[in-house]
């Protein structure tokens, strides 16, 4: 198997539904809000992806500054690619594209905790988050 990876190159929005339906990711993500999904490829500003010939199998997605704080929005790599290192690759290459002080931060799916301890994170407890659903948001 040989795998291209690439950085920034433009992804479709229905390449990065399929990725995420592929992978585990498309079950906690609003695959069906196409606006939406085409929102987050197109409104990242670093994107690491892997591809098999022409196929996408994996992506880092990320919003950053470069210089002091990462977001990872989206690691996904196919179920048929996973435990192939492709993973760990788009976090290495989304690494080399920041600055050496620039954190890089996620927030894991809990089935995921142990993958992410593994490959050199550690965790933290001290994220918050804001729930926005416009129908019961305090006015």
């Amino acid at each position: 198997m040989s795998i291209e990876y690439k950085t920034n190159t433009p992804i479709t929005t229905n390449q990065f539904i399929e990725l995420l339906n592929s992978s585990t990711l498309g079950e906690r993500r609003p695959v069906e809000d196409r606006a939406c999904i085409e929102g987050m490829i197109n409104n990242s500003n670093l994107v690491i992806s892997a591809w098999d010939a022409d196929k996408l199998v994996g992506i880092a997605r990320s919003v950053t500054d470069f210089h002091y704080a990462c977001y990872l929005s989206d690691l996904a790599v196919t179920r048929t690619h996973q435990k192939t290192g492709i993973g760990k690759r788009l976090q290495i290459l989304t690494q080399q594209q920041l600055g050496k002080h620039c954190r890089l931060i996620l927030i894991a799916a809990p089935l995921a905790n142990t993958y992410y301890e593994k490959i050199g994170y550690s965790n933290n407890p001290r994220c918050w988050v804001i729930e926005r659903d416009i129908d019961s948001h305090p006015r």
